[in-house]
């Protein structure tokens, strides 16, 4: 199995690495043959895998594959730990980046970066895998931060636009925060735990689960700062808040790869971070209340800024925020086999939603204003149909895979008892409501209603070359496939079944999904259970609303956007946080570096130490060379006074006069 764990790695790193140096040479369309079919080998054998290990028999494999280092007594060390959930997430990856690559040949046709896109999301996929297939801490965070640099090239891939640019320094610096967390997360599990291999970690955190260490001086348990610390790494790459702030702005780059990083790979890291390192936090309630209550923030307040976005790309974007938040809800409540299971289903309507708002923008000549779209079912019926099961499926409704694994989290929070469980039951039971009415809002202003449809871009829809479109279209037929169905039958093995064996811990007094398991009954007994359950009815009422001030009576949306004009403002301001990091941060960033450039580089260090040196050696030069007078009796005059000092000096240090 070695062999095929480093195939399916090293595929799209040689595929990034051709496209990328002599993508010009072989041409384009090689390019993306290449590329395709190595994310295809990566995605056929990552199946296989999966397979063998639910079904064939295989055991954990962990193994290190080459030492990098040895450091005193610690080896630094490439390495696989492949179990149930590393081969679920690798399959998870891989599928999706492959929908997103075929769907890349329609979208990025015509663009001079062809070959460097392809190289660039060849090396995205190689990135995450690393990351999910790693034994320890050192290669967690070499894939860490390379998701994060490939994703920094990826949002400013349109390098000519400077809103571009400015997005993916965003997103680079915002992450840095999160990775100094990171970090200092890792340098307590090695100081306090003795090693970065996760099972050795795990077992030295079991066998000392009340050890302390001194902070800010007070005494802290390690596992719950080594945890905190390691969630704001999360923080970070998952964009919870406060460090949310990039992933709305990375739309700036391609739909493919906002799907890419949006559905499958680089925010969901933080989500499988935390359910690796589960026997980790689950010594700390602390740590795992943190998770429960930032996650239950973010999944309510982060829906609320989607109602009021125009831009139709971005409403999604605000919506993985939502759902970032539901995971790390489940991951706080101690359920992650449901948040493990939300990040699955939720790849694949997530990336079905981009790619379709990908095609809404290529047929209407990159036009991302929802308020200049409606009407568009009669011109794109493929992507009409496919955006609506990938809406239906984010909602949450009945059957659907959404549905399962949302229901799930709900539930499970609902059963947990831990500090901010119950705020967080009703944060996510709202932003169920939410997610419908902003979800509906974008399926009704753009498939339904009247034609705004900017002329140009309505001449362009009439005249869009049809091989574009099919290309685009068939990843979102086969993404809506799984969107649809795959809830239902996963559901029983990944929550109530032992799908993921030793790869999760949890405490039995924690373990909230046992006691739900005692009223499960079967997928459709759990899909029957909506008509009882108080989240179905608010999705309901979300679609409905959607409906009546969408459809039914736009004309009622100024006055209401009036009355709620203070609730709008803020909406639309997104809580000040922008306002706030690029005043106080930024801005006092810009503030202190001119002050100390003019201050301290120009004052101190040009002004008084160089240039104030040299003109007080010029000043008393100066001085000095007046005495020069070439005149012997001012010489002897001046030898005769420096005697008359020196006599008495001596004189009176003799006499003792001094």
């Amino acid at each position: 199995m070695k062999s095929i764990y480093l195939l399916i790695v090293l595929a799209p790193l040689f595929g990034a690495a051709v496209a990328g140096l002599a993508g010009r040479r072989i041409g384009w369309k090689n390019a993306h043959r290449l590329t395709v079919g190595a994310v295809a080998v990566s995605a056929l054998l990552s199946l296989v895998v999966l397979y063998q290990h639910v079904w064939g028999g295989v055991g954990v494999f962990n193994e290190s594959l080459y030492q990098w280092a040895l450091v005193g007594g610690l080896n630094l060390e490439v390495g696989f730990l492949v179990d149930r959930l590393t081969a679920l997430m690798m399959v998870v990856v891989t599928t999706v980046s492959l929908a997103v690559h075929v769907y890349t040949i329609g979208y990025m046709y015509d663009d001079a970066g062809y070959a460097r896109f392809f190289s660039f999301i060849n090396l995205f996929t190689f990135s995450m895998l690393m990351l999910v297939m790693a034994n320890n801490f050192l290669q967690l965070f070499f894939g860490w931060e390379a998701v994060g640099l490939v994703s920094y090239l990826l949002i400013g891939f349109w390098y000519q636009k400077e809103t571009a640019i400015f997005a993916n320094l965003k997103a680079f610096l915002v992450n840095r925060v999160g990775d100094f967390g990171f970090l200092l997360g890792i340098a307590a599990v090695l100081t306090y735990y003795g090693s970065l291999d996760y099972a050795q970690v795990f077992t030295a955190a079991a066998a000392a689960p009340d050890q302390t260490m001194t902070l800010f001086g007070t005494e802290a348990l390690v596992a719950t700062v080594a945890a905190i610390l390691l969630f704001i790494g999360a923080m970070g790459k998952s964009a919870q808040v406060p460090l949310h702030v990039w992933l709305p702005d990375s739309m700036e780059g391609p739909t493919p790869i906002s799907a890419l990083i949006h559905a499958a790979t680089m925010v969901t890291a933080g989500i499988f971070l935390v359910a690796r390192l589960s026997p980790l936090f689950e010594l700390s309630d602390v740590a795992l209340s943190v998770v429960l209550i930032l996650g239950a923030v973010t999944a309510l307040f982060m829906g609320l800024v989607g109602l009021v976005q125009t831009d139709i790309k971005r409403v999604i974007a605000y919506s993985t925020l939502s759902q970032l938040g539901y995971m790390f809800v489940g991951l706080g409540a101690s359920a992650y086999a449901a948040g493990v299971f939300h990040v699955m289903t939720h790849a694949f309507f997530k990336a079905l939603l981009f790619l379709g708002a990908g095609a809404v923008i290529v047929a209407l000549h990159h036009e991302q204003d929802m308020r200049r779209m409606g009407n568009l079912r009669r011109y794109l019926p493929v992507t009409h149909i496919t955006m609506l099961l990938g809406t239906l499926a984010l909602v949450g409704t009945p059957f659907f895979s959404g549905y399962y694994s949302k229901d799930a989290i709900i539930e499970a929070v609902h059963l947990a008892d831990r500090f901010g469980a119950g705020f967080a039951y009703w944060a996510v039971l709202l932003g169920v409501f939410i997610t419908a009415l902003y979800s509906f809002r974008l399926y009704f202003l753009v498939f339904w209603g009247e034609e705004r449809i900017d002329p140009h871009a309505k001449e362009h829809i009439k005249q869009l070359p049809r091989y574009v479109l099919p290309v685009m279209e068939w990843p979102l037929v086969a993404l809506a496939i799984p969107s649809v169905v795959l809830g239902y039958f996963t559901i029983e093995p990944l929550l109530f079944g032992d799908f993921f064996g030793s790869a999760i811990q949890v405490a039995p007094a924690n373990d909230v999904l046992a006691e739900k398991a005692k009223s499960f009954h079967g997928p459709f007994a759990f899909g029957l259970h909506a008509a009882v359950n108080p989240a179905f009815w608010l999705a309901v009422a979300g679609a409905v609303l959607a409906w009546f001030l969408y459809l039914k009576r736009p004309d009622l949306l100024p006055a209401i956007n009036a009355r709620l004009s203070l609730a709008v403002r803020v909406l639309k301001r997104k809580y000040g946080f922008d306002d706030v990091y690029n005043t106080v941060f930024a801005g006092g960033g810009r503030l202190l570096g001119r002050a100390l450039w003019r201050g301290g580089d120009q004052g101190l260090i040009d002004g008084v130490i160089v240039n104030g040196t040299a003109r007080t050696v010029g000043r008393l030069a100066t001085a000095l060379r007046g005495g020069q007078t070439g005149f012997l009796y001012h010489y002897a005059f001046v030898m005769i006074v420096g005697l008359l000092v020196l006599l008495t000096v001596f004189v009176g240090s003799w006499r003792g006069w001094f």
